[in-house]
């Protein structure tokens, strides 16, 4: 063996995995890490409307954030919301998840029909839904007037009563695919031999789910839920292809919110950003925590 392929050899050794991994390193810090260090950085500078730094404002722009009157019902709504679409998202998608999981006719156009919402543009969506509850020309509204279900239209959107409850429904439909589709995916890994031992033991249908299909859909199941808890609590294009946070802010959530703030003080919306960003970070390890993922992972690897 030369001294040159012996060299490359032990440099192979030190680099280990270095070289596979190093693309997706290299990718998350410029996709996500670069654009967190932006962002904290720029929630202590002053910058104009037009976006010109005017210099540093220290803690102003978290002193003046949480000054505002609207954020205290901007958190309440998005916890309401993050609790409301994922705890319904997840009821549905178990359900359907088990539909789909039997045989019956027409299953397979079922699942196809299942795939159009997460397909479809989630702004795209909403915006649909906005035209068919609008209050001069929309269907929804035609449609109950002629049936005598109410007097006369009715601004869906415009109400916070009415438009909350619309657009957790529109939530929870766009969630539906992925979240239905991966507990499928789990319950499809359940062995069928299981199911017969459980039966010639005489545990009930009722039974069997309880100890068999629920602990062992469990990895499926946690896995939906946090990317539901990441992806509704950061959620924008249905709040704002639906009522766009308002009147005012009272349909927003905090990336909405982020968002009105940003047309009047970009610092402002920049610290806005960060205390979305921590909120995430505290939701997911908490969550993680409490469902024990990782002494779980320790304990299956």
């Amino acid at each position: 063996m030369s001294v040159d392929s012996a060299a490359r050899r032990g440099l192979h050794r030190r680099l280990g995995p270095l070289p596979w991994i190093g693309p997706a390193v290299l990718l998350i810090l410029l996709v996500v890490l670069w654009p967190v260090y932006e962002m904290v950085r720029t929630s202590f500078l002053r910058i104009s409307t037009s976006g010109f730094v005017r210099g540093s404002a220290g803690p102003d722009k978290y002193r003046k954030l949480f000054g505002e009157a609207d954020l205290g019902h901007v958190l309440l709504s998005t916890v309401v919301w993050t609790l409301a679409v994922v705890g319904l998202t997840m009821l549905l998608s178990l359900g359907l998840a088990q539909l789909f999981d039997q045989r019956f006719p027409g299953r397979r156009f079922a699942r196809w029909a299942l795939i159009a919402p997460w397909a479809a543009s989630v702004l795209m969506t909403s915006i649909g839904f906005r035209w068919m509850l609008d209050r001069t020309a929309g269907v929804l509204n035609t449609a109950m007037t002629d049936l005598g279900l109410v007097d006369g239209p009715r601004d869906w959107l415009g109400d916070p009563a009415t438009a909350w409850p619309w657009m957790v429904a529109v939530a929870v439909f766009v969630s539906l695919p992925f979240t239905t589709y991966t507990l499928l995916a789990g319950l499809q890994t359940v062995p069928a031999e299981i199911y017969e031992a459980a039966r010639v033991d005489g545990a009930s249908l009722w039974q069997s789910y309880r100890r068999i299909t629920l602990p062992l859909l469990r990895p499926a199941f946690l896995v939906g839920l946090v990317i539901n808890l990441i992806n509704v609590f950061n959620s924008f294009p249905v709040i704002w292809g639906m009522t766009q946070g308002g009147p005012s802010s009272d349909t927003a959530t905090t990336t909405v919110f982020m968002y009105q703030l940003k047309s009047t003080d970009l610092g402002e919306s920049a610290a806005m950003s960060v205390v979305n960003f921590a909120l995430v970070v505290l939701m997911v390890l908490a969550f993680l925590k409490v469902s024990r993922w990782n002494r779980d992972t320790g304990e299956e690897s």
